[in-house]
């Protein structure tokens, strides 16, 4: 029982992986699932078709490695975070479809939170900033707004869980309502420093306690799966956001190590150490991992737009077929002409915080092309990140030797460069791009004594090729220029 089994759940996939005891990857299957889109700055999933894809993924994997349930060691569950289900505790059933970590309905709620003068109080306990992304005002919003839920809510028939805590319900059939402490710090109710929801929070938001799930660290047996989910059960063992799962698949193991994961959006974290530091530059503090009684924790910056952008590229603008001709296109050309994108579709994340935010295009010309346009593209996605990452050295006070990078846009060449060039800094991609699966089955195999300690798994990160600048300085300092320039002429365009 060498083997481990990764379930990813994502924003867009569900993706279940089979990991061996060396860090390598015996198996993978992949589903997409439904975006729901009901009105502008809304996003929902349906919980059932999460798990129904999550579980056909995890059979599939099992399958193609010709691996049976007893051969399994332990289940890693690593999610996407923030969003939030809740579920009626008798039928199992959802009251609500999952509101979805990008949502921004709770935009108005969070600012007169701010205008209360909430928002200290929440960063103070939290680490976090009163933002529709985290999980509480979505709860509140469930509460308030869906026929008879606060009622069940209030007398103890409802479970509230981020994704992964609904997995492990369906796993063991309502047995286990659990979390871990990566995902508990994303819902504004948690206090990052006493380990425990806070009560003062749950009050402002008027979220009744009985709807919080337990939470666990990181690493530890759980418990097993329902014996009729596989064809026997299989220990539970790991659980971590997706960004924190990711930070540990890095081997981040050490302060002021840090890690981008480009994928939907771009997740950038930075491992503190075993004190929390507060951040000046609105960063989010948050808990990167927990073994034990031992909290690493962690500075975060979130972009919500990186992949996405491409997407948008290819399926509303038509102008490529496949995401990965983004990278030819843009690479015809020098530079982007002069032309900035800035991708805010939903809003600007960290440093700048601000939901009022929309996209925009700036410098077009008579000359401008599509290739132009892809490259302002790819430099939006790096620009985005080198603003996390700058507030971040700022805050730390650690200037950034390495970067390790990971997520689909690594692929990109040319984005990769981008990235080294705008930082001053080496950008290092690993062989191996299932890092966030990794993490999480690094985390099931300690649980389970397949590794001793992390020590033993950083052998198992590979160096596929590392980047170093090479932009000239007039160059790179003129693309910084224009993209404060554009990113302060998009700000706050929706009152």
């Amino acid at each position: 029982m060498d083997h481990l089994l990764a379930l990813d759940q994502g924003t867009t996939s569900s993706r279940a992986l089979v990991i061996d005891s060396n860090g390598s990857i015996i198996s993978l299957a992949q589903k997409e699932f439904t975006q729901h889109f009901p009105q502008s700055g809304y996003v929902e999933h349906d919980p059932e078709e999460i798990w129904a894809t999550q579980y056909a993924v995890a059979i599939e994997a099992l399958a193609k490695a010709s691996l049976t349930a007893n051969q399994i060691a332990s289940i890693g569950i690593t999610n996407q975070r923030e969003t939030t289900i809740l579920w009626d505790r008798k039928t199992g059933k959802p009251v609500f479809n999952a509101i979805v970590w990008q949502d921004r309905r709770t935009t108005s709620f969070c600012e007169m939170l701010k205008r209360e003068g909430m928002e200290p109080k929440f960063k103070e306990k939290t680490g976090l900033l009163l933002d529709p992304y985290f999980s509480g005002t979505k709860i509140r919003w469930i509460l308030d707004h869906i026929a008879g839920v606060r009622q069940k809510a209030e007398r103890g028939e409802l479970a509230f869980g981020t994704v992964d805590s609904w997995l492990v319900w369906k796993l063991t059939q309502g047995r286990l309502h659990i979390t871990d402490a990566t995902n508990a710090s994303r819902t504004l109710l948690y206090n990052i420093h006493t380990e425990q929801w806070d009560k003062e929070l749950l009050e402002i938001l008027d979220i009744p306690a009985s709807l919080l799930p337990e939470v666990r660290s990181c690493s530890e047996r759980y418990g097993s799966t329902e014996e009729h989910i596989f064809t026997a059960p299989i220990p539970i063992g790991g659980i971590a956001g997706d960004q924190q799962a990711a930070l540990f698949g890095q081997g981040c193991f050490e302060e002021g190590m840090a890690k981008a994961t480009y994928g939907t959006g771009c997740f950038i974290l930075m491992n503190t150490g075993s004190k929390p530091v507060v951040s000046k530059n609105r960063l989010i503090t948050t808990i990167g991992m927990k073994r034990g009684n031992e909290i690493h924790y962690a500075l975060e910056g979130s972009v919500f737009i990186a992949g996405a952008a491409v997407s948008w590229f290819r399926d509303n603008l038509g102008l490529i077929k496949k995401s990965s001709e983004i990278d030819v296109l843009a690479a015809s050309v020098p530079n982007s002409g002069g032309v900035v994108f800035v991708p805010a579709f939903t809003g600007l994340g960290a440093p700048h915080w601000d939901p009022h935010a929309r996209g925009s295009i700036f410098g077009i010309s008579r000359g401008t092309t599509a290739a132009h346009l892809a490259r302002a593209v790819l430099d939006s996605v790096a620009c985005q990140a080198m603003d996390v990452l700058n507030s971040m050295q700022s805050d730390s006070g650690i200037r950034l030797r390495e970067l390790k990078v990971d997520g689909g846009m690594v692929a990109s060449d040319l984005l990769m460069q981008l990235q080294a060039d705008l930082m001053q800094t080496a950008v290092l991609r690993p062989k191996i791009q299932e890092l966030t699966a990794l993490g999480a089955a690094f985390l099931a195999g300690l649980s389970a004594g397949i590794w001793k300690s992390p020590a033993e798994i950083t052998s198992s990160w590979k160096l596929d090729r590392k980047f170093s600048p090479s932009m000239p300085e007039n160059e790179r300092i003129e693309l910084q220029n224009l993209w404060q320039k554009a990113i302060g002429r998009t700000k706050r365009w929706i009152e």
